[in-house]
């Protein structure tokens, strides 16, 4: 296997040392065999940066160099701690300690607190928001829930930055930090915020961190014990390090060097949290003889991709961009990336959902897919777009997979499967690993085919058939796997929190989708205000704005679609341009003043050698206004209704009756979920119209050219009072 071939997802343990660098290139083979004194790895996106650490530490076990027991790798999730052990795990270096700072800190304070400070030690609580509300009452502050946030947030910079609420003003200032209060308001709320926690015996996450530094600090005999343990550090993601957290790693390692670090300056993209990449980047300042190694090979990402990407940071300025990494590709050439202006946000949201559901129904899997955008607010309008055209979809950052209650329940049905398996009548027929999940979870809901609709159920079948094909890999790795052994499987990722994929659409914010990858990536959203955010002024904001949309791009395996929209809402007035990070990259940079035709009707789309096609033409809007109260509306839920959401409604029940009765023989008769047909909200719409003509009826939004000329002359029939007869329409 050639470092550019993708391991598989459970890979057999190599059988020696030498067994362990097979496989690698050769910056990552340099990366495994340095062994010993300070070792800095600059790896840029896709360059295997996992595998030549993880690698690195197999093999100082495996050739007998570095204990297991004395090795700490750190990290920043749960899932990158958790994907570490596993491959770990796969390599044959149990033992070995892969962890988040936080983890890492919080055990050892739980261990050593009786004999540091004595008795019990405090709580640890999971959110500070009701804290800070607190706080903010003894100080009477009103905050509202923004407020509320932002304070939080500045609260968690200061802990993060060794700031006490003394010093906040001065350090809030020289940071060129934007709080939500006065900075005086901001001290006061902090130092109220530390007397609550005092108060109610509780600590943050960021105490945590602060405590294990204290206590290292002031007990040398614990310090010492703490070095005796771990005596060889591994961190990865350096350039996110904050000062809190690079000081407890100095206090690890002690006067000690034997320390490997791995980072990239160009996806610095956290310093709002304190994140900074001076530590990466004055690594050989502090350690002069360091061993510093370049991966710059990329096996994610095409050529075309690739150049992009390099584009991009070419016009960075700052010290990191002096720093910056020339991605070399190492995949074969692919589909130039596809540059897209549309109208306004809700066509630029159905251009992208029908371009998805083009490629769904081409035989690319939902799971390798991404819609990616700034905020979390912009992710409503894709995920109404994508329930229009009936593809499943997930959000980033919602509820843990092993939190699900289905997943729950799902494990310890096997669970119980695995330990009493001969007297359940469910595995009599069941003769492999995935045929008996498959028998275990259909007792759960489970089913060979999906059910209709989105919504819960589809969501807690998706789960199941999740478990489902994790069996058919894991079976796929170690033929002679049992149930028991899949179960072993499911409590490790589940303590990392390393969920299977899920077969939906991924809809994420560009700063959660940080650490992972897909085939076909939609960026959307790239223009001016939003990428980079019109609260981005000076000169490192701007360009930490443009790493994030490095980052973004850099997630794109085959395909890449960057779209942005010259108005917010429909009809409104056309004066947004395409982010300046764009500017030169994609071809044909015009001016907003100077768009035309296709542009300003619907959108234009052009690779980056210049090809251009006419996205399919959209009809022109007025600004949608409220027919109660006349109120432009925004919201696309609103817009859809043609009415504010508080307005009193004059539907017509009985025709919406009729309506709801005809979608579900239509949805029945394609096989395809309802909301297919049409949403309810454009139900609701039709029904309080009551559109005389085509006219009327394709000026209500979510009546799309398609759906008007395929269900037009029924929904027309239906308004006029008229019989349809069920099954008279051919597709």
């Amino acid at each position: 296997m050639t470092a550019a071939t993708h391991s598989p997802l459970f890979p057999r343990t190599p059988d020696s040392a030498d067994a362990v660098l097979e496989g690698l290139d050769p910056e990552q083979r340099e990366v495994a065999t340095s062994l010993h004194g300070p070792v800095c790895v600059l790896a840029g996106a896709g360059t295997g940066k996992t595998r030549a650490i993880t690698h690195r530490i197999a093999y100082g076990v495996r050739a007998g160099i570095l204990q297991p027991s004395s090795v700490l790798a750190v990290t920043f999730t749960n899932r990158a701690a958790g994907e570490m052990r596993g491959r770990l795990r796969q390599l044959g270096a149990t033992g070995v300690q892969a962890r988040t700072f936080h983890s890492a800190a919080l055990r050892q304070l739980q261990y050593f607190w009786p004999k540091a400070i004595g008795g019990s030690m405090p709580r640890l609580v999971d959110r500070k928001v009701q804290l800070v509300a607190d706080a903010a009452a003894a100080c009477r502050i009103r905050l509202d829930r923004g407020e509320l946030r932002d304070v939080t947030a500045e609260i968690e910079w200061s802990k993060v930055t060794q700031t006490t609420p003394a010093d906040y003003p001065l350090a809030a200032a020289k940071a060129g930090r934007e709080a939500p209060r006065s900075p005086a308001e901001i001290a006061q709320l902090y130092a109220a915020y530390e007397d609550v926690k005092r108060d109610r015996a509780v600590i943050d996450f960021e105490d945590v961190l602060l405590l294990a530094v204290a206590v290292l600090q002031d007990r040398q005999d614990i310090a010492d014990q703490v070095r005796d343990q771990y005596q060889h550090f591994v961190v990865d993601e350096y350039q996110d390090v904050s000062p809190l957290q690079q000081r407890l790693l100095e206090l690890w390692l002690g006067e000690r060097d034997s320390l490997c670090v791995v980072g990239d300056a160009s996806q610095t993209i956290y310093s709002f949290t304190g994140a900074t990449p001076d530590h990466l980047l004055d690594f050989r300042l502090r350690h002069p003889g360091a061993t510093v190694v370049k991966l710059v090979r990329d096996y994610r990402s095409t050529p075309q991709v690739v150049r992009l990407a390099n584009g991009l940071l070419a016009q960075a300025r700052g010290r990191a961009a002096d720093h910056r990494l020339e991605l070399v590709s190492q995949r074969g050439s692919g589909p130039e990336p596809v540059f897209t202006e549309y109208t306004d946000e809700p066509a630029e949201a159905e251009g992208a959902a029908r371009r998805i559901r083009e490629l769904l129904d081409a035989g690319v899997p939902a799971s390798e897919i991404a819609v990616l955008f700034r905020t979390n607010a912009q992710s409503e309008i894709y995920e109404q777009a994508l329930a229009d055209v009936g593809v499943p979809y997930q959000l980033r950052g919602a509820e843990r997979f092993f939190d699900r209650p289905e997943v729950r329940k799902a494990g310890i049905a096997l669970r119980g499967a695995a330990r009493f398996g001969g007297n359940d009548s469910l595995l009599d027929d069941a003769v492999d690993l995935p045929s008996q999940v498959r028998a275990v979870l259909s007792g759960e809901g489970w089913t060979p085919q999906p059910p209709a609709g989105s919504g819960a159920v589809r969501e807690r079948w998706e789960s199941l058939a999740a478990l489902v094909n994790l069996a058919q890999d894991f079976v796929a790795v170690h033929p002679r796997a049992t149930l028991a052994d899949l179960v072993a499987e499911l409590d490790e990722r589940a303590n990392a929190q390393h969920a299977p994929t899920v077969q939906g659409v991924t809809l994420a914010s560009l700063h959660s989708a940080k650490g992972l990858e897909w085939d076909v990536v939609f960026l959307v959203g790239v223009a001016e205000g939003m990428m980079p955010i019109t609260y981005a002024r000076t000169d490192e904001q701007i360009e930490e704005e443009r790493r994030l949309l490095y980052v973004g791009v850099t997630r794109a395996r085959e395909r890449l679609h960057v779209s942005w929209a010259l108005s917010r809402s429909p009809g409104g007035r056309p004066n947004r341009r395409p982010s300046r990070f764009l500017d030169g990259l994609r071809p044909g940079t015009t001016t907003v003043a100077g768009r035309t035709g296709a542009a300003a009707a619907g959108g234009v789309e052009r690779g980056v050698v210049g090809a251009v096609e006419a996205a399919p033409r959209r009809r022109q809007r007025t600004p949608a206004r409220c027919r109660v109260c006349g109120r432009t509306l925004t919201d696309a839920g609103e817009m859809k209704l043609m009415r504010c959401e508080d307005c009193p409604s004059d539907m017509d029940e009985g025709l919406y009756e009729r309506l709801h009765e005809w979608r579900q023989i239509q949805a029945s008769r394609s096989g395809q979920p309802a909301f297919c047909v049409f949403t309810d909200k454009t139900l609701m719409a039709i029904a309080e119209a009551a559109p005389a003509d085509p006219v009327e009826l394709a000026r209500i939004p979510g009546v799309l050219t398609r759906k008007l000329n395929r269900y037009g002359a029924d929904v027309l029939a239906i308004c006029a009072g008229q019989e349809v007869v069920a099954g008279a329409e051919d597709d």
